[in-house]
C-alpha cells in the first residue's frame, strides 16, 4: 500500500502543476493563430493555473494568474470575463513596487483587454504604458518573453 503524502509533497506537486499549467497557457497565448482545440487547451490551461496558486501561492501568484486569465480571455474575444480577472490583477501592479516586466505584462494585458472591449482610449494608453516599462527592462529574456506577448496584441492605430 502506498505511503500517504505529507502536506509539504502535496503543496510541492501543487506548485508544479500551477508552473507548468501557467507556462503553458502562456506557451499558447503567444501563438500567432491558435486552432479551437489550442483555444480551449490555452483557458484550461490558464484556470488550473489560477485554482494551483490560490492553494499554495502567494498574493503576487494570484495576480499574476488573474493577469494571465485577464490575457486569455482578451484573446478570446470575450470581453466580460477578461475585464473581471483584470480588475484582480491590476490593483495589485499598481500597488506594489514590480520589477518593470511586470508592470509592462499588466499594461500589456490591459491593452489587449480594452481592445477586445473596444475601448481604443485605454487600449492606445495601456499600449503605451506596455512599451515605456518594457523599456525598462534590462534582462534579455524577459524583454523576449515580453516581445512575445505583445505580438499578439494589435497596437493602436495612433
Amino acid at each position: 500500500m502506498a505511503e500517504k503524502p505529507t502536506p509539504e509533497d502535496v503543496a510541492l506537486w501543487q506548485r508544479r502543476l500551477a508552473s507548468q499549467a501557467n507556462n503553458r497557457a502562456w506557451t499558447l497565448a503567444e501563438m500567432l493563430q491558435r486552432s479551437p482545440e489550442e483555444d480551449e487547451e490555452m483557458l484550461q490551461a490558464a484556470n488550473a493555473a489560477m485554482y494551483f496558486w490560490k492553494i499554495v501561492g502567494e498574493p503576487s501568484n494570484h495576480a499574476h494568474a488573474a493577469l494571465l486569465l485577464a490575457h486569455v480571455y482578451a484573446l478570446l474575444q470575450l470581453p466580460g470575463p477578461a475585464t473581471q480577472y483584470l480588475s484582480k490583477s491590476l490593483p495589485y501592479f499598481a500597488q506594489h513596487e514590480g520589477a518593470p516586466w511586470e508592470l509592462a505584462f499588466a499594461h500589456a494585458v490591459a491593452a489587449n483587454v480594452a481592445f477586445a472591449e473596444g475601448d481604443a482610449a485605454a487600449h492606445a494608453r495601456h499600449y503605451l504604458e506596455a512599451e515605456a516599462a518594457a523599456a525598462r527592462m534590462t534582462d534579455a529574456e524577459a524583454r523576449a518573453m515580453f516581445a512575445a506577448t505583445l505580438r499578439v496584441i494589435p497596437s493602436p492605430g495612433f
